[in-house]
């Protein structure tokens, strides 16, 4: 058996396409490569390195009570940093783009800076030890 596959892409569920796309289009600072509408959802998404991270919104939602990773299924979606100094430059950007995180917190395991979406959907960028 071949080694165990990358991940090829995530999708976040979002209540309102229209407030979350302007705020990932200026995370990313990139257009999104796809915009559709597939009938039971339409969906937003953007390649990010080799892994496309998409936004759904469902015409009905099942709820609409804010992200919470307390609640079974998704924690967060980190972003790959190569080193603490490219980490650095992301909560620079951040800062610029008036994103609140959480600043760069040191761990034997790595660095990460945690911040959340219009949608309280947790994210971090990460960087591995050293």
């Amino acid at each position: 058996m071949a080694e165990f596959p990358g991940i090829t892409h995530v999708a976040l569920t979002v209540s309102d396409l229209d407030r979350s796309v302007p705020w990932y289009r200026a995370l990313f600072g990139t257009e999104p490569v796809l915009d559709e509408d597939t009938g039971p959802f339409r969906h937003v998404v953007w390649l990010v390195g080799q892994t496309l991270v998409g936004l759904h919104q469902f015409p009905d939602p099942a709820s609409n009570e804010p992200f919470n990773e307390r609640r079974i299924g998704l924690d967060h979606l980190a972003f790959a940093c190569a080193n603490r100094s490219e980490l650095a430059g992301w909560e620079a950007r951040l800062n610029e783009l008036g994103v609140a995180n959480g600043g760069i917190v040191d761990s034997p395991y790595g660095s990460g800076v945690s911040f959340r979406d219009l949608h309280n959907i947790a994210l971090e960028f990460f960087a591995p030890p050293g």
